[in-house]
This record gives structure tokens, sequence and C-alpha cells, in this order.
């Protein structure tokens, strides 16, 4: 996984690209009426119901605009929010506050639904063993704000990119010529770049599985599409050997059937591909 100031590196980017994008050479509507000197406070306002997730994120926007924004937060991030619940104050440069506005509340409420619909994951997953995962299924640009949201809402992360993992799928198999062939290139790979980065290998079949386990060193079996018959057969083959992954279109009915089966993990793409933007609005007090 990326490193905490990778991470971070990656918000510093996605505020001052949002920022560029959004203000240009200024936010001409508050610099037409509203005095440079105004002082002003609003609130962030919740109109819905669900898992808060972005207050840590709002911060740093408005800290990046003005460094004298004041932010006085009543409820933090992972916290059950309902319609009315105000999340936080902030106070200072009315201009300021305005400049923020758009890029606070789109991601907040973009990262609020993420949130909530990993929670609901996570409740449906309780008295398992099993968690779930996101995936690289993210809106382009903004992956560090969905993958941070997962984890609020009691999720856990896959791979950042393509680059902090080794994941052999079944497009990297049958154009290496097989499992096998694709495992032994990428461990001469890996210590021919002197890179340390565990390795996933996907499975379409039980014999795949079979054929997986023959190579040593495989961090995770990720069993896709298959049946809850036959991921339970693969987990009992699986063994210790390693870490085993359900995967493919697997949603709210089916995710207990897959964690009953035994294992470890579940990734869904829909926990950021297909969520329902929560309803914030901040309105000045």
């Amino acid at each position: 996984m990326i490193s905490p100031k990778q991470f971070q590196n990656e918000l510093d980017i996605i505020i001052a690209n949002a920022i560029r994008e959004d203000v240009g050479d200024g936010d001409h509507s508050s610099l037409a009426c509203i005095p440079l000197s105004a002082k002003g406070k609003a609130k962030l306002l919740v109109k819905d119901e669900g898992i808060i997730a972005g207050v840590e994120f709002a911060r740093q926007v408005f800290k990046a605009v003005d460094p004298k924004l004041e932010i006085d937060v009543r409820i933090k991030d992972g916290t059950q929010v309902s319609y009315g619940d105000i999340v936080f104050y902030v106070s200072g440069s009315s201009q300021a506050i305005l400049k923020a506005e758009r890029l606070v509340l789109n991601a907040m409420q973009r990262m609020s639904a993420i949130a909530t619909k990993t929670n609901t994951f996570v409740d449906l997953l309780r008295g398992t063993n099993t968690r779930i995962l996101d995936t690289r299924k993210t809106t382009p640009g903004i992956r560090a704000l969905e993958k941070w949201a997962v984890t609020i809402g009691g999720g856990e992360n896959h791979r950042f990119a393509l680059y902090d993992m080794i994941m052999l799928k079944d497009n990297h198999i049958d154009f290496a010529g097989g499992i096998t062939k694709a495992i032994k290139k990428t461990k001469e790979y890996l210590n021919k770049t002197n890179r340390d980065l565990k390795i996933i290998v996907e499975a379409r079949n039980l014999d795949e599985v079979k054929e997986i386990l023959k190579s040593e060193g495989i961090y995770r079996i990720l069993l896709d599409n298959f049946n809850y018959k036959d991921t339970k057969k693969a987990v009992k083959i699986i063994g210790d050997h390693c870490l085993t992954e359900s995967s493919g279109g697997i949603n709210m009915k089916t995710v207990r059937h897959y964690a009953e089966c035994g294992v470890d993990y579940i990734s869904s793409g829909a926990l950021t591909h297909s969520v329902h933007n929560l309803d914030l609005s901040l309105k000045a007090v």
C-alpha cells in the first residue's frame, strides 16, 4: 500500500487541481458583491441520513483556500448522521468560505455516500471473518478521496494503484501464456527490479486454483465469479496456503452468502462506482 506521505501528496494534488478547475482567475460572483474585508460564518447542514465522511478533507480544503479560516467540528468522520445535524461551522473571510464551498460539498457528499454504502456491507458481514475491500473502479482524479471514504465506512483498501501491488488477472495470464508462466515471469521481474510487492492471482475455476497453488509466494488468490459451491471448495483446497478473495458482481443480497463460504476478503467495485450522494448544504449563519 502507499505510504501516508504519498497519500497526502495525492490529497494536495486533488485540492490544487479542484481549486484551479473551479476558481480559475477568480470567484467573480463573490468579488463583485462582497468586500474583501467581510467576515462570515457558515454551517455544514445534513439533509439526509448516512455516515458522514470528508470532515478532515474539508478542513484541508478550507486551510488551503485561506489558512485563517476557523473550523469548529461538531461531528467527526465515520459518525451516523440524520437530517438537521450540523457537522461543523466555518468562520472567517466570506470570500474564502464561498470559494471553498463547492469543493467541500462535492467531496463530502460523495465521500459520505461511499462511507455509507461501505458501512452497510460491513454490517452485512458482521459475525463473519470476512472483510470488505474496494477496487480501482474509482472516479479518475479523486481515488484518494474515495478510498479514504471506504476506510471511514469501516472497509479496507485493496491496492491503491498499479504500482503498489502485483495483481495477475485473466488478461495478464492469457497474454503471458498461462498462470505458471505469468507467476514465474512476475517473480523474475520483482527480483530483477528489486521490488517487494505482494502477488495476487486471479482464478477462473478450480483447476486454476490448483495450478496457482503449485507456485510459492502467492499472497492471495482471487476467486472471480465463482458460485457458492465452488467458492467453498476453493477455500478448502487453498487452506492456509494463502489468503482468499471473492469478487465479481457481489452485492448486498449475496455478500453474506460468500462470506459464509469462508473467504478472507470480498471486493466490490460498487462501493465507489455506484453510490447516491448524501444531501449536504453549506448555509450562512
